[in-house]
């Protein structure tokens, strides 16, 4: 636990206390990483001197024990400020009544256009339940300099991205490079097909159990994957990888796109890769018309309905929001901020996902953060046994459904 005072010493003693008083907050969180740690760090120290009159005390967890401990703590003692997830990792504790309405601090602050892309995954029932703060772009990599020795364009259609990989496969180069052996990879593939054919609005329905996986249109998300794994269009022997075993084949120059978020770019140039030399583009369109939304797990912070001081804590969320507080929070972290009026960020990678992202329709959250985990866990094992057999679609699509007839009790 980490404790921020300005009162001096006596202050201190009351801190300590689990008895709030007015001007102080309790932040609850699983920052405990050095990097997010110091982030954390630098945001309390200057919130407090933007606010002197508010003290923060920060309770901060490990990542597993934070999810053991989150239902607990919202039930029993809640602080005054929680972090946690948006979209449909949200939901329960909304529906439970355990986070509290900030629409009002959204209203006030003008983030309805400044955290544009991110307010459907923060709105259930019409109403905003937390401030998200940073994301990270998901999208395809691929070689720069191996696509101009092909003559090809960086596709926008599935059109142009069947024929990029066509003339990759004929040429001697996988076009794809992925490792499923954790699973997890597999879920980007799906996640992004279903984005493009159905569009988020479907695919937050599906996840969140409300959609069966026997409908014809989840089958037709398994048939454009389909065009890929047919024709050897993903590399061989994927599901005994992990994702960063599937980066060499990239810098070697045996393959030469890797759907992946943007924490793989460090590893790519550890491997020998140059800036010049890495290409990024945004998942192409499939069915026209349906707007482009994104990939990109969301963090936030959550006001808990039993909280003590609410009218600081949502002064706390109005400062999270705030460009400047994203844009050096997310310096510190080596990702994205959320808010859209932030300084951009000077990584070429993540210049080209502030960008895509900033103006996106929607942002999903990843498939294990928007299904629960018995689901999660079935359809990932589903997606990975699809794309090593995809004519077992029909038995593959309705092993899930009956996992999705149990999981959503």
């Amino acid at each position: 636990m980490t404790v921020f005072k300005r009162f001096g010493a006596l202050a201190a003693v009351f801190m300590l206390s689990s008895t709030a008083f007015a001007g102080e907050i309790t932040i609850n969180s699983d920052h405990s990483d050095p990097v997010p740690k110091k982030a954390m760090e630098e945001l309390i120290a200057d919130f407090q001197k933007a606010h002197p009159d508010i003290t923060v005390k920060w309770n901060n967890f490990d990542h597993e024990g934070y999810k053991s401990a989150i239902r607990n703590f919202l039930t029993a003692d809640a602080p005054d400020v929680a972090a946690w997830y948006a979209g449909n990792r949200m939901e329960p504790f909304v529906k439970a009544g355990l986070f509290e309405d900030v629409t009002d601090v959204w209203t006030k602050n003008g983030l309805d256009d400044q955290l544009k892309s991110a307010a459907p995954s923060m709105t259930i029932d019409g109403k905003k339940w937390g401030v998200p703060y940073t994301y990270y772009q998901w999208g395809i990599y691929y070689r720069k300099d191996i696509f101009a020795e092909k003559g090809i364009q960086p596709p926008k259609t599935w059109a142009e991205f069947l024929a990029a990989c066509k003339t990759l496969k004929d040429a001697g180069i996988t076009p794809i490079t992925i490792g499923t052996k954790a699973l997890w990879p597999t879920g980007g593939w799906f996640d992004y097909l279903d984005l493009r054919v159905n569009g988020y609005e479907f695919h937050m329905e599906l996840t969140s159990g409300k959609v069966p996986y026997t409908d014809p249109r989840v089958k037709a998300v398994f048939e454009k994957w389909a065009e890929l794994v047919k024709p050897g269009y993903f590399i061989d022997n994927h599901a005994a990888i992990d994702w960063q075993d599937a980066i060499p084949q990239m810098v070697q120059g045996k393959a030469a796109m890797y759907l992946m978020g943007n924490f793989a770019v460090a590893t790519m140039k550890s491997g020998g890769l140059k800036d010049e030399q890495i290409g990024f583009l945004q998942f192409p369109e499939i069915t026209p018309g349906i707007p482009f939304s994104e990939e990109a797990p969301t963090d936030t912070f959550h006001i808990p309905a039993g909280a003590k001081n609410k009218e600081d804590a949502k002064t706390f969320l109005a400062y999270l929001a705030s460009p400047e507080a994203q844009g050096k929070m997310n310096a510190t972290l080596g990702q994205l901020p959320v808010n859209n009026k932030a300084e951009k960020p000077a990584d070429p990678f993540l210049q080209a996902g502030f960008q895509m992202l900033s103006n996106a329709h929607a942002l999903a959250q990843f498939y294990d953060r928007d299904a629960p985990a018995d689901m999660a866990k079935a359809g990932m094992e589903g997606f990975q046994e699809f794309m090593v057999k995809p004519d077992k679609i029909d038995q593959i699509l309705a092993r899930l459904e009956k996992v999705r007839a149990r999981a959503y009790k």
